[in-house]
């Protein structure tokens, strides 16, 4: 396909795939003509990959690129890929210097080590945890601390889940854009409902709402419902 069909297929402007090859995010097509390209299905996919990290991961063109990158080295092993991408995920800033941020710290190493996570000195993750941590000691929510072993559990949880989510994947390209997904947009997917989640649970514990059983759709409860309430118009 040429660059015009490409951008219909994947809603990205000519100019901006263009600027994607530029940048070495997006292989460049192959010349059939001086001035013109062919694209294949790979550079759908990849196009599509790239959206979804900036829009959806809210990654950074060179963040991308480092990433990216590291999935297309054939010697990086899939937790050095793995890595890359969660690394990227770091918020950027200078790190504070107070007595917030350096218990927060103590904090953070302590949990890691009583959990056994591995992890290096420079973790963009254990850094944004501690600045998340400094800051709620700052407004007067220390206490916040004394909910990480539960937010740790979760986080294991949901971590392993991830992982096997990338074991079920096939050829070894799917299986390592699979851990770049599970690790970015994971993150996102997670975001998302830890919210939905606290909006219900207020609603129960502060808005007064009734616990109610609702069955699944297509499940045989969910069904016989949906029938007595057809049946029940139907009378009407």
């Amino acid at each position: 396909m040429r660059v015009g069909e490409l951008s219909r297929r994947t809603g990205v402007p000519v100019p901006t795939i263009k600027y994607y090859v530029r940048e070495g995010l997006l292989p460049a097509g192959e010349l059939s003509s001086p001035n013109q390209a062919h694209y294949d299905e790979a550079h759908v996919r990849r196009l599509r990959l790239i959206r979804a990290l900036l829009e959806v991961g809210g990654l950074k063109v060179a963040a991308i690129a480092e990433v990216l990158g590291a999935m297309d080295d054939p010697g990086r092993p899939l937790h050095k890929v793995l890595g890359a991408a969660a690394d990227r995920l770091g918020t950027e800033g200078a790190a504070d210097d107070d007595a917030e941020a350096e218990a927060a710290g103590d904090v953070v190493q302590r949990l890691i080590a009583r959990r056994g996570w591995h992890s290096h000195e420079a973790d963009p993750a254990a850094k944004d945890l501690a600045r998340a941590l400094a800051a709620l000691s700052r407004v007067g929510h220390g206490a916040f601390f004394e909910l990480l072993e539960e937010y740790a559990d979760a986080a294991e949880v949901v971590a392993r889940a991830d992982l096997a989510y990338v074991g079920r994947q096939g050829p070894v390209e799917e299986l390592v854009e699979s851990v770049v997904i599970g690790t970015v947009l994971g993150e996102a997917v997670f975001s998302a409902l830890r919210r939905l989640a606290h909006v219900d649970a207020s609603a129960r514990v502060f808005g007064g709402v009734e616990e109610e059983r609702v069955e699944p759709e297509g499940s045989a409860a969910g069904e016989g419902s949906a029938l007595r309430e057809g049946s029940a118009e139907r009378e009407a």
